[in-house]
Parts: C-alpha cells; structure tokens; sequence
C-alpha cells in the first residue's frame, strides 16, 4: 500500500515567486489526505497532477492567514467535479466559522457536504481503513494543533513451509490465518496464527507540527515517525525572536526529532527572510542535531516505505 507526501508549500507569513505557503498532501492508495492550505496550494495541486476530489479531510493546524487563505479556492475548485462523499475539515475553534462566512460572502457554490468538527483537546479526531489520526494541542498565539497518522499493526509475515510442515495445506486456510483466524488440519489439529506468522510489524506513521514553541511533549506525540514534517522557521542566532514569537528554530526541530527517534525530518515554514543560501545554513544547524534532516521543497515528494 503506498503512502506517499506532497509538499505544496513551505513558505510562512507570506508567499514568493517560488515559495508558496504551508500545505502538506498525504495520499494513502488513492485516498488524499490535506494538511492545512496556504496560498498556492492549488497550483502545486495542478503542478503535481494531483486529484484534488479524491481529498477525504483537511486537516487544520490553526487559522492564521498563511494556513487557510488557500482553502477557499479548494472547496470551489471540488464543486466543479462529481464528488458524491462528503469532505471533512478539522482543526480548531472557528474553523468552522471561517469556512462559513467565505461560503456566504464569496457566495459559494458547493453540490457537495462538508462536515466541519472542532477539536479543542488531545485525540483521535479521524479513523479510516487501518489508520487512524490524533492531534495534540501546541503552543502558539491562538490555538493550534499538531497530526499524527498512524497505521494499525500488520501481522507477522507468514511462513509457508510452517503451515506446510503442520499438515495445512495450501488454500483459503492459509488466508484465513494470516487474518488472524485458528483453523484445523484435515486430522483435526489446531494450528494458531502464531504458530504460522512472525512477529507483529508495524504501521507507518506520519506526523505534522508547525507553528509552536518547542516543548518536549511534541516528542512523545511524534515518536518513531517515519517522516516527520515539522517547522523550522528560524535560525538558531535568532531564538530569542522564536520564542518572542512562538514559534521553533530549526535547531530546536531537530532536538525534538532526536529525542523522537524519528526516521526522518522534512523542515517546512520558512520566514520569508531566508534566501536560499540561508536555507542551507539552516539545514546545517539542524543536521548537526539530528543529521537524517532535509529541506521540504515546493512539490517535493516523500515516499513513506514499510521498514520492515
């Protein structure tokens, strides 16, 4: 099963010629997962030739303008194809309220529902086939929430000459194992998954957090990711402006990235101020920290493979 990141935008406060705002698309075996909506999202959409009405939730970290300006044009943009599921959006209070009055006063047309629900504490808010995500409260000027997809446990892998070797021969039984069934032998003898698979694997996972002030609960929440998209909008010389300003320094990033054993961290929220030059000094600091670190890029994609 493929599960793979679209990077649409990595830009904070304002957008450039080449650097659009934060949003982030998840797509699991078809289904489109979006993680906030800044401006430009839609041409990135269009870029990466993405089907935006496969988009299930958008998923909203906080309702400052660089992270919504671009929802608008995408709940227009899906009245315009044949959509007959319903589109979810979550995230904090008043996002309904934003969604609402952008429908009334840029007058709407939408053939589709959408169902809005708030979140105003830890939990899972969406559960999808063999998935589920949770958000958590971070620390920033208004209420904002960090994601985490994470997929259930597989089974073990299953070992053919072990099913062979305990009389079961090969056919539906052995389906009927790996899904977690006890069947019998043609004599009558009981044999368990267990005694067939190997040990439990694990799901991927899949964590979002910008715009907050570094604190080590973020680390509980995001251990073990496989990618783990995360703000790193300052450099480390300007801290003081970081915290001033609730936000993380890229340093402080990869701090939480170590500390979270994550596989790897895609820095993402870039102040305007940077140039490229300065994005690549940025990226030293952090992988002097935590060296499996890498610069999101406007419509860059990270596949997300099974480690084991």
């Amino acid at each position: 099963m493929n599960l793979e990141a679209f990077i649409l935008g990595t830009g904070g406060m304002m957008p450039l010629p080449n650097r659009f705002l934060t949003s982030v698309l998840l797509r699991r075996e078809g289904e489109l997962f979006l993680f906030d909506g800044g401006e430009g999202t839609q041409v990135s959409l269009r870029r990466l030739n993405l089907r935006w009405k496969k988009i299930s939730v958008i998923f909203v970290s906080h309702t400052h303008a660089d992270h919504v300006t671009g929802l608008p044009g995408i709940l227009m943009l899906s009245s315009q194809v044949d959509r007959d599921d319903p589109l979810y959006i979550i995230g904090p209070p008043r996002i309904a309220e934003y969604i609402e009055v952008n429908r009334r006063v840029l007058d709407m047309y939408i053939n589709y529902e959408i169902i809005v629900k708030e979140i105003t504490e830890a939990g899972i808010v969406y559960e999808g086939d063999g998935f589920h995500v949770r958000a958590f409260p971070l620390r920033h000027v208004k209420p904002c929430f960090g994601y985490v997809m994470q997929e259930d446990i597989r089974p073990g892998i299953f070992h053919p000459e072990k099913a062979e070797s305990l009389g079961l021969p090969r056919g539906p039984l052995w389906a009927r194992l790996q899904a977690g069934e006890v069947v019998k032998t043609p004599e009558g003898r009981d044999v368990r998954p267990e005694d067939v698979l190997g040990p439990p694997r694990s799901g991927r996972k899949f964590s979002f957090v910008t715009d907050t002030l570094a604190f080590p609960a973020i680390a509980d929440e995001v251990t073990g990711s496989d990618l783990f998209i995360c703000e790193g909008m300052f450099e480390k010389e300007l801290e003081a402006d970081a915290i001033e300003k609730k936000h993380m320094t890229a340093v402080q990033a990869a701090e939480i990235a170590r500390a979270a054993n994550v596989l790897k961290m895609a820095l993402i929220h870039y102040s305007p101020r940077y140039t490229e030059y300065n994005l690549k000094q940025i990226l030293k600091e952090a992988q002097s920290i935590f060296p499996a670190t890498v610069l999101s890029r406007d419509r860059a994609i990270f596949p997300i493979e099974y480690i084991d």
